[in-house]
């Protein structure tokens, strides 16, 4: 892994390899498919444990969309299992997709999400799409104070795939299924953007 940068729409994922709940894995090996991967600041705190539900509830839509979910926290592997124990006998929710430790905080350190001064991880609630080649396609970052949104998760993921191939454009509030833009005629009027959309 390279030192903590700020990561940007466009960059190669950093690499890692470590430890999880369902086992070791190297990012890398997720190649091929779409990954969801969002940092939270520690186990058994409020918001993510809402989070976590959510996005168990919602796996079987992400992967829908050929998409891999995958959590991190600075905590260890043991807390993440017992977390993610207590989630299923505190809600009946099966968390089924992996949550890496990163205890040295150099996974978080290696995505920007912490600095190097940083003793704890306070800063630690980010998401990144990464494509099936391993480039990020799109960054979300989020205070401490406030949960992410499973349902916005799941439509950027689904705009991002529709606009994969750079002749479509995603317009504001698009839900999968409705219309996209096709992109400026090279003769066009200022405005044929706004009328041409794609069938």
């Amino acid at each position: 892994m390279r030192a903590a940068v700020a990561l940007r729409m466009g960059d190669l994922a950093p690499d890692f390899e470590a430890r999880t709940t369902k086992g070791p894995l190297r990012l890398s090996s997720l190649r091929g498919r779409w990954v969801v991967f969002f940092s939270h600041p520690a186990d058994f705190t409020p918001v993510c444990t809402t989070e976590f539900v959510a996005l168990a509830k919602a796996q079987p839509r992400f992967e829908a969309l050929g998409c891999v979910l995958l959590g991190l926290s600075i905590d260890s592997l043991y807390s993440h299992m017992a977390w993610v124990r207590a989630i299923r006998e505190l809600f009946g929710v099966a968390i089924d997709f992996p949550i890496v430790e990163d205890p040295s905080m150099a996974v978080g350190r290696a995505y920007g999400m912490l600095d190097e001064a940083a003793r704890d991880s306070s800063g630690l609630r980010a998401t990144y799409f990464i494509d099936p080649d391993g480039i990020i396609r799109a960054i979300i970052h989020y205070p401490m104070t406030v949960g992410r949104s499973v349902e916005e998760m799941l439509r950027l993921l689904a705009a991002l795939q529709a606009a994969q191939g750079g002749d479509r454009l995603v317009p504001e509030g698009w839900q999968p299924g409705e219309p996209l833009l096709l992109l400026p005629a090279e003769d066009g009027g200022a405005a044929d953007w706004f009328c041409r959309r794609a069938s």
